[in-house]
């Protein structure tokens, strides 16, 4: 049993804790309390309010389902959704199933055990097979309406086989592959990564004007309106009906085939492809379900089995700080080398410097160290009984470390108010690499040279760069500096969704980019558009809008510099034309009928674009495994200016997937919805066709 808090005043402290964690993880951007302290934190109340029941109120976040964090909405729930009780132990769990069998006055007829996913709790409605309504758990009794956005997830399907009328009850996650996707996406856009799967989930699942469709998942846990039979079975009706559940596993008689299978769950969740933090443990008999009954918060026929965190400790050797390519400065940790769940970390993130206070963690502290999610290395805090007697406190910066500019701190990012001048060698870096103008030879040695000599300061200076100049360098000569100025000038002919890329527009990535110079064509259309006309543009919401169009007007002068030295401000597409009546009348695949018009834009007669459907909006294609000659960006590129939109992930909106050699998953994932696939090899032929 935890410890009873010993004043009043430090129990109300813990509930207010407890409510801001719970607002924090019920909202979906950021966690502010590590699952361990929360429970741990929880566990203390309940054990408080055992002693000093006097103190308990009301609303004690050991009564309220999602202990007052859960954003309530409109719709209110068919019945309420109830949270599960927690343990951690053996000795814990048999004393719940010793309780469940003297409440029935006899051992119950089987349970279930399934995977607890770390996700966002949902209520979905089908109405004659037909999905109409989506909620979040919200309060427990009324919920937010996300019928929108959860339409996306992947085992929630549209429409059912048989024309019934149910509620299912689940998790909306992310998979690995999900988060992987999702934090693509997201940093291509210019903000941060993701920092746990479930915030990402929660975020994505609640975001009315989000700017991409992050990809995400679905597994249901429970269902209204199939019947009175098992648990179990019930699961098994939804896999048959299309629906994902999280059935599928044994059916325990007995408290001791329980543990066997909890431990399997729990040697096996490395190998799942999604995170989970424990195992579920239910009645299976509805009959035992209804005898036992539920308390306000939890059901009595249902418990939590919580893995422990794959946690490490290791010594902080250092904090630094970097500086992003934008100017954002980022607090890091240097940490000695140590695994966790199989992988060797070496640093990890501490976010921002509000929250390394917040951890209180220092140079030569022994901190606990986890993978978030099992992706990104963190430090959830340090072992204060063992800090060094000589440690201080971490001193953030005063000026740019950089650049000796000042910081811009009104936001939890701090940014050095110089922005990309400050992050000059980054940012040509940037437009030099592969997926950007690809000027090969431009490594980082020879750009601090020309940094330092003050002879480049911009990427439009790359373009006054001669070989008599570049040959004065030390270990250049004339050989490599005539292959360099042969690199820097070729980059010219780059098309312009890379001159974009490599730009590096906040809120922009290769794949947005791309779609802004296919839209507009040029780069002074691009310049002019307002950011009511930018938001024609797919994924393009009012916020993004605006800082596109402020960075564009910033970056005019480096824009105008470049235009100047010939470097190409054109993208080159196809303007299909209305399909001729002569049927043996040239196609978008024949390349022979292409010619360039006085802009240098690629015209095609003929119908619309190979990836474009009947009706001429882009289909949506998804490139996994090697394409013979192409990087995966340029097959990106590739399907965009066949006139079909990229994506990463595969779901029942996916129109064509191409597999080449070295796909996973997602041709596995393809094959099983349905989805059309094409072979590597014919996608080479049909962009060779094509003219590109």
């Amino acid at each position: 049993m935890a410890d009873a808090f010993d004043t009043r005043s430090d129990y109300r402290t813990a509930i207010e804790q407890v409510r801001t964690a719970a607002a924090a993880y019920y909202s979906g951007p950021d966690l502010a309390m590590d699952d361990a302290d929360y429970d741990a934190l929880m566990h203390r109340i309940a054990a408080t309010e055992e002693a000093h029941p006097q103190w308990k109120p009301e609303d004690s976040p050991t009564e309220v389902v999602a202990a007052g964090g859960g954003v309530v909405g409109d719709v209110v729930h068919s019945e309420p959704m109830l949270s599960l009780d927690n343990v951690f132990d053996e000795d814990s769990l048999r004393r719940w199933a010793a309780r469940l069998d003297k409440l029935l006055g006899r051992p119950a007829a089987g349970y279930t055990v399934e995977p607890k996913i770390d996700g966002l709790a949902i209520a979905a409605r089908y109405e004659d097979g037909r999905l109409v309504q989506v909620a979040t758990r919200g309060d427990g009794r009324a919920g937010e309406d996300v019928t929108g956005q959860a339409r996306r997830a992947a085992g929630l399907p549209e429409r059912l086989p048989e024309p019934l009328t149910i509620e299912v009850r689940g998790e909306v996650f992310m998979t690995d592959a999900d988060f992987e996707v999702a934090n693509a996406m997201r940093t291509g856009t210019g903000e941060p990564p993701f920092a746990h799967p479930r915030s990402a989930a929660a975020g994505t699942l609640r975001a009315q004007d989000r700017t991409y469709d992050a990809p995400m998942s679905f597994l249901a846990y429970g269902v209204r309106g199939l019947g009175d039979g098992p648990h179990s079975a019930a699961m098994a009706e939804l896999q048959r009906l299309g629906v994902a559940s999280t059935g599928g596993g044994p059916v325990c008689a007995t408290i001791d085939e329980i543990l066997v299978a909890v431990k399997e769950l729990s040697e096996g969740r490395a190998t799942l492809g999604y995170g989970i933090d424990g195992a579920v443990i239910k009645a299976d008999d509805p009959a035992d379900r209804d005898q036992a009954g539920s308390g306000s918060r939890a059901p009595r026929w249902g418990i939590a089995y919580k893995f422990p965190a794959d946690t490490r400790t290791t010594r902080l050797k250092a904090i630094e700080v970097q500086i992003g390519r934008t100017g954002v400065i980022t607090p890091v940790a240097v940490l000695e080398p140590v695994q966790i769940s199989g992988v060797i970390v070496t640093s990890a993130t501490l976010h921002n410097f509000d929250d390394l206070v917040r951890r209180n963690v220092r140079a030569g502290d022994t901190v606990f160290v986890r993978r978030a999610g099992d992706v990104i290395p963190e430090i959830t805090g340090a072992k204060l009984d063992e800090r060094p007697a000589d440690s201080v406190p971490f001193e953030p910066p005063a000026h740019c470390p950089r650049c000796g500019g000042e910081i811009d701190r009104t936001q939890k990012r701090w940014r050095c108010t110089t922005g990309r001048a400050c992050g000059a060698r980054e940012a040509l870096s940037y437009y030099a690499s592969r997926d950007c103008l690809d000027i090969e030879g431009l490594g980082g040695k020879i750009i601090d040279m020309l940094i330092a000599s003050g002879r480049v300061t911009d990427p439009a200076d790359l373009y006054d760069l001669d070989v008599p100049t570049l040959s004065a360098f030390d270990r250049m000569g004339e050989v490599s500096a005539t292959k360099l100025v042969t690199a820097i000038q070729a980059s010219k002919s780059q098309p312009l969704g890379r001159v974009l890329t490599g730009l590096g527009v906040r809120m922009t990535g290769r794949s947005m980019s791309r779609r802004l110079a296919t839209h507009f064509g040029t780069m002074d259309a691009l310049l002019a558009a307002t950011p009511l006309e930018l938001q024609e543009v797919d994924a393009v919401g009012p916020e993004r809008a605006v800082t596109i169009a402020a960075e564009l007007v910033e970056l005019a002068p480096v824009i105008a510099r470049l235009a100047e030295r010939g470097v190409n401000m054109t993208e080159p597409t196809y303007r299909p034309r209305p399909t001729p009546a002569d049927p043996s009348a040239p196609t978008a695949t024949d390349a022979s009928a292409a010619s360039a018009d006085a802009d240098g834009t690629l015209v095609t007669p003929g119908a619309r674009l190979p990836l474009q459907k009947e009706d001429g909006t882009p289909m949506t294609v998804v490139v996994t495994g090697s394409v013979p000659g192409l990087t995966r960006n340029e097959g990106n590129e590739a399907v965009e200016r066949l006139g079909g939109r990229s994506s990463g992930s595969v779901s029942k909106k996916t129109d064509l997937v191409v597999v080449g050699e070295g796909a996973g998953s997602k041709a596995a994932k393809a094959e099983a919805l349905g989805v059309t696939i094409m072979p590597a090899e014919a996608f080479a032929e049909l962009l060779q066709a094509s003219g590109l």
